[in-house]
């Protein structure tokens, strides 16, 4: 008995090591430790199971969307999250959640495993709350497994309803609030992201009007497993909206809860953030979702700012404020050595009747250079708006980005290179280009381009150029601080440089006699006089 008591402690002991090693390789282990105590019961050193579910519990008094209805039961799905991520991450014992039961949920939602796996582990979350919601999702799983495969179909409206569940996630994440309570709360329009699923999944997607905003009532099946692939391949980062809203809410179990003004100002200002931008708050979430860089975290600083300072920091360049120009837009980003995004929005059609505004973007992983031949180390493209979708770069060539001046010194070229700004393809036959104007851009199709993967950058895209009204270019800093610090000393260098060639030290000469200003006022006051030779 006594042996067999000792080699079940040991084998105990030796599973807990094992996962709190799996929680250790994730820096979350002195986390898991600080809310343990803080919401565990100190007379059965277990977490009660209904102070996990309050840790967790999204609580919003009404819920309203900006242009669309949102579902019935969308509300009551929230309020059953807390719930369903108990009944799938942790499994109670006879007092509570153990601290070996907590740490093994913890890791089963929120270890280091694949993007797929932590994508099952949101949607079981998810689907078990619409069940208890009474708006049952035709998603099922084949086993308890992190790993099994899901099948049956989902319609755009229940895939909204995903999508903005992660959006909350998301937008509580960014907060050190202990419980979310507040009499209403907005969520923005996701629309860009269900039409990005539904013209991927559906078969006969040519069918979809992208322009209707009503997307959510279309009369369709979305496949689960068409629906998985494209998760991965566009947003790999939606399953880490929950992964990191559990790590959050653990952390803010540990914090004091704070005063209403506080809670107020913090979701005053991520309403108020990015209004009146081309990258609002929804598009800098969906780049931010198919990132997995420095980058994806500068993007949700500027959704879910904390100040509106944040945005004055990371916008360099805007032709409404600073002017059109390739001139304009060098002297703003001129210096800038981090990742950055450029956002531009254009109109086409034959005529005014007809034209539409659509938006498209660019990522590059370093600053603009002024070269006149392709450079950059990495990027994508992106269809911003109506439709999202990402057009990463494969490796097969390296032509990620074209950004040509006039030279200071005009001189002769028998072939000069394209004043302008490209991404993809080959000089003359570049993928996007924006002529130094920024008044006309210039869309070819995919087949020019090895750089980027293939597809349409906006919505009915031939196979012939298409010439387009630029109507507006913004380029963000995505480097941080740091390199925005970088770039204000350049420019005040190049600004000390500028200052002391306009200077002439009349030191340096000799006498008056020899200074350049008597040379220009002789000439100036008789330009034809013969100059006597002395001898």
């Amino acid at each position: 008995m006594g042996q067999s008591s000792s080699s079940e402690a040991s084998t105990l002991s030796m599973e807990e090591r094992e996962l709190e090693s799996q929680a250790a390789s994730t820096g979350s282990l002195p986390l898991l430790k600080n809310s343990f105590s803080k919401l565990s019961d100190p007379t059965s050193n277990s977490i009660p199971l209904s102070a996990l579910q309050e840790c967790f519990a999204l609580k919003y008094t009404t819920i309203s969307c900006e242009g669309v209805d949102l579902p019935d039961c969308f509300q009551e799905l929230l309020g059953q999250i807390a719930t369903s991520i108990t009944d799938t991450l942790f499994v109670p014992q006879k007092g509570g959640v153990t601290w070996m039961e907590f740490v093994r949920g913890f890791v089963k939602g929120c270890g280091r495993m694949s993007t797929s796996s932590l994508l099952n582990i949101l949607l079981r979350v998810l689907v078990l709350s619409a069940d208890r919601a009474g708006c049952p999702m035709n998603l099922h799983f084949d086993s308890d497994e992190v790993d099994s495969k899901i099948s049956g179909s989902i319609s755009p409206r229940d895939f909204g309803m995903i999508i903005w569940a992660c959006w909350i996630m998301s937008l509580n994440s960014r907060s050190q609030k202990r419980t979310v309570e507040s009499d209403h709360v907005v969520v923005p329009d996701l629309n860009h992201l269900v039409l990005s699923a539904v013209v991927s999944c559906m078969d006969n997607s040519n069918d979809v009007d992208v322009w209707d905003n009503d997307v959510l009532r279309l009369e369709a099946e979305l496949n689960a497993g068409k629906i998985h692939m494209w998760a991965i391949r566009t947003v790999p980062n939606l399953a880490e909206c929950f992964s990191n809203f559990i790590s959050s809410r653990l952390k803010a179990a540990t914090f004091e809860k704070p005063s209403e003004a506080e809670t107020s100002s913090t979701e005053n200002s991520s309403a108020k953030a990015c209004h009146f931008h081309l990258l609002t708050s929804v598009r800098a979430w969906a780049i931010s979702l198919s990132q997995r860089s420095d980058a994806s975290e500068e993007l949700l600083k500027i959704c879910f700012p904390s100040n509106l300072d944040v945005i004055e920091d990371s916008l360099l360049y805007r032709s409404y404020v600073h002017g059109k120009g390739l001139n304009r837009f060098w002297s703003n980003v001129e210096g800038y050595h981090g990742p950055s995004l450029l956002l531009l929005s254009a109109t086409s059609g034959e005529s005014s009747l007809n034209s539409r505004k659509w938006i498209i973007g660019a990522l590059t992983q370093q600053g603009f250079e002024n070269r006149d031949a392709f450079y950059g180390s990495g990027g994508c493209l992106y269809s911003i708006y109506p439709v999202f979708h990402i057009f990463s770069a494969p490796g097969t060539e390296h032509n990620y980005v074209y950004s040509h001046l006039h030279p200071p010194v005009r001189v002769y070229e028998p072939h000069p290179k394209p004043v302008g700004l490209a991404f993809g393809g080959t000089i003359g036959h570049e993928r996007i280009f924006i002529d130094e104007d920024f008044a006309k851009v210039t869309i070819r199709h995919h087949a020019v381009d090895k750089t980027y993967q293939h597809g349409s950058l906006f919505p009915e895209q031939g196979y012939l150029p298409t010439e387009a009204s630029v109507v507006d270019v913004e380029v963000w800093g995505l480097g941080g601080k740091r390199a925005k610090e970088i770039q204000i000393l350049y420019k005040r260098r190049e600004d000390l440089f500028t200052e002391q060639r306009r200077k002439v030290d009349l030191k340096t000469f000799a006498s008056w006699e020899d200074s350049p200003e008597k040379m220009m006022m002789d000439m100036m006051g008789n330009p034809n006089a013969v100059g006597r030779e002395e001898r």
